[in-house]
């Protein structure tokens, strides 16, 4: 017997809703303002470089904001590919979920070869160009 706990739908749904939460508190915190209390990106922490993803927080307020060329500029990669995939899968593991089923992708190695060879010549263009 299911419970709501161990329902497919529970994963997606939960992730769902701590996104609109972020989301929700997004909205009023400018990442672009110095003294705002976000997390901050540990590889940049560390390195003083800019991984892939650098740039995500500020993209999401600033789409939420209707920003698009300012989302654009923050990180253009994760814009163009990163927020459909997400939405893709996220969608997919949602709509799987509702109708009782798991999903788990499997990207494969010429998928991850492909992912991770992406965000690392990403990270490099990003760090060169500045």
């Amino acid at each position: 017997m299911r419970t709501l706990r161990t329902h497919p739908a529970a994963p997606p749904l939960g992730s769902l809703a701590a996104g609109l939460a972020g989301a929700a508190y997004l909205w009023g915190t400018n990442p672009h303002q110095a003294g705002q209390w976000l997390p901050r990106c540990p590889f940049n922490a560390v390195t003083g470089l800019l991984c892939p993803a650098c740039g995500g927080t500020r993209m999401t307020y600033d789409l939420m904001h209707g920003d698009f060329v300012a989302a654009f500029h923050d990180n253009a990669l994760l814009l163009t590919l990163g927020i459909p995939a997400a939405a893709y899968f996220g969608g997919r593991w949602l709509v799987e979920g509702l109708r009782g089923r798991r999903y788990r992708p499997k990207l494969g190695k010429v998928g991850t070869t492909v992912v991770l060879g992406t965000a690392v010549v990403w990270a490099v263009v990003r760090n060169l160009v500045g």
